[in-house]
């Protein structure tokens, strides 16, 4: 009876050992891909003036689908633009995303084909998996800190560019 209950406390500890690497696996590989991922400025003219943001590029749809998923650490002026929006290009088209997995508030910026911003879903709720619509077709959608564009003065109609657009 001893030796069953040393057993199992031993197999036990193994599956948490195994479990824990496997997480810490997990997590590094996110963290590499992370680190992995294209970077470029975002400009948005504001009546205040530009506001600059140095966000990663999320082209493809697996990209896009993951987006700002499990994030912890997004820098003060960091964030996502997904481009072009849809990752198959045949957009534009009305974009509708969630906060699922999405431990930190964002807001969503929709950005028109023209560049201008069409709507802006401010301090999206973490781990909601209630849709943030934009409200009529869009090129571009640009994922920056929750509370970050009313703090900017960043609102509809204010034009976003960035390289390659």
């Amino acid at each position: 009876m001893v030796f069953r209950r040393e057993s199992r406390a031993a197999f036990a500890a193994a599956m948490l050992l195994v479990s824990a690497v496997w997480q810490g696996n997990a997590v590094a590989g996110i963290a590499a891909e992370q680190s992995a991922a294209t970077t470029i400025t975002v400009t948005i003219q504001t009546k205040a003036g530009p506001r600059q943001f140095n966000v990663e590029v999320a082209r493809t749809s697996a990209e896009q689908e993951r987006g700002l998923m499990f994030r912890t650490n997004l820098p003060a002026d960091g964030g996502m633009i997904f481009t072009p929006y849809p990752a198959d290009g045949s957009g534009p088209r009305e974009a509708s995303f969630w906060m699922k997995n999405t431990p930190s508030s964002l807001d969503i910026i929709f950005i028109r084909a023209n560049g201008t911003i069409a709507s802006i879903a401010a301090n999206a709720v973490p781990y909601s998996e209630t849709p943030a619509k934009s409200g009529e077709p869009v090129r571009a959608v640009l994922e920056i800190n929750g509370g970050k564009a009313a703090e900017l003065g960043i609102a509809p109609g204010d034009k976003v560019s960035w390289a390659g657009k």
